[in-house]
């Protein structure tokens, strides 16, 4: 008798410890700034599926929202905690006295540029006089950024291109098949999607931006003071489904679909749909990697890159104020962030075996 009250006993404090647990889960709300969740979101998906996130105790919901806008506006004003936005509305929001700051850089190299289909007669930016260029909506990155290589061009942005909507995807491809738009403004993975729906794209020269960073998660100066373990443990989860994505970009594919069953394309068969996002994925991987920008842990805000992206931003306009790389970014979470074995994670990543 008594050894079964101590072994109820022992089961008791057991499911005791669970339930403390399970109390102390962050269900996290973080912006993903495009109107619909895409493969990009494949690191979330892989840290979900992993179980990273639960043993940080966060659960990561995934909010669409319609460009890095309005990520960074919903972050001022409260709604959500965190957003994954580009650093340009940022510097903007600065100067308007909103205090927040990027503390993991996802995306060291720049996303953006501006593309035209492979066969076009345009072949540099000072061509696109008179021209129209697409981009996904007018709340995303790629607005001002073809702004200031407009202008680095020496035209006027607001007067000498027409800057209009060409969504997402197929619905741009076939903006440029029907040619309703003349060249794009989106990213790296948008590219590969219009590539994959049958338009084949060429960059038009963007040396001016290509070492500057882009997207990263944001929080305001309160939350991050408040939430450190939960920002810590989405950047530390999303870290880690980087680098198993870079590892085996397929198994993220796959465990995307899983993840979220509503990202499997329909009218494609399994074999291509992978093959697709695989490609869209492949297009990302260069920019996640560190050698980008130079910096040697998972999500380091390099101050010096953001220092030189806020001058050319100010140069050309995008940004009316002078804003500090101290005011955009902070390290202080990026040595607690990177406290787990990344060789780990990549040997688990090249083992995986789908229905794992």
């Amino acid at each position: 008798m008594k050894r079964t009250i101590v072994a109820l006993v022992a089961c008791l404090l057991v499911a005791a410890s669970g339930a403390t647990v399970l109390a102390q889960m962050s269900k996290l709300r973080v912006g993903f700034c495009s109107r619909v969740i895409s493969s990009a979101a494949a690191p979330f998906a892989v840290a979900t599926k992993m179980g990273w996130y639960k043993e940080d105790n966060v659960e990561v919901e995934l909010v669409a929202l319609a460009g890095s806008a309005d990520c960074v506006k919903t972050v001022s004003t409260k709604e959500i905690p965190f957003a994954l936005p580009s650093v340009e509305p940022l510097a903007a929001a600065r100067a308007q006295g909103i205090k927040a700051k990027i503390f993991y850089t996802a995306y060291q190299g720049n996303i953006y540029g501006i593309a035209v289909p492979a066969d076009s007669l345009i072949q540099k930016i000072t061509d696109l006089k008179g021209k129209s260029i697409g981009v996904t909506n007018m709340g995303t990155g790629g607005v001002p950024v073809a702004k200031a290589l407009i202008a680095t061009a020496g035209m006027n942005p607001d007067k000498d291109v027409a800057i209009v909507v060409a969504g997402e995807g197929a619905q741009t491809a076939a903006m440029l098949r029907s040619k309703q738009v003349d060249a794009i403004s989106q990213f790296d993975t948008q590219y590969a999607m219009v590539e994959n729906a049958g338009v084949k794209l060429r960059l038009l020269d963007r040396k001016e931006i290509d070492r500057y960073p882009s997207n990263g998660f944001l929080a305001l100066d309160e939350t991050l003071s408040a939430r450190k373990k939960d920002a810590v443990g989405l950047a530390r989860g999303y870290a880690k489904g980087t680098i198993f994505t870079i590892n085996n970009p397929e198994a993220a594919v796959r465990i995307l679909y899983e993840i979220f069953p509503e990202l499997k394309p329909t009218g494609k068969d399994e074999a291509t749909a992978v093959r697709d996002d695989t490609k869209v994925l492949q297009a990302r991987i260069t920019n996640w990697k560190l050698e980008k920008a130079g910096v040697k842990r998972w999500g380091e805000n390099s101050e010096a890159n953001y220092a030189a992206y806020a001058v050319f931003l100010l140069k050309w306009g995008v940004i009316k104020e002078k804003v500090d790389a101290k005011d955009l970014v902070t390290n202080e979470l990026i040595d607690e962030i990177n406290k787990f074995d990344a060789g780990k994670i990549i040997s688990e990543a090249k083992a995986y075996k789908p229905g794992k």
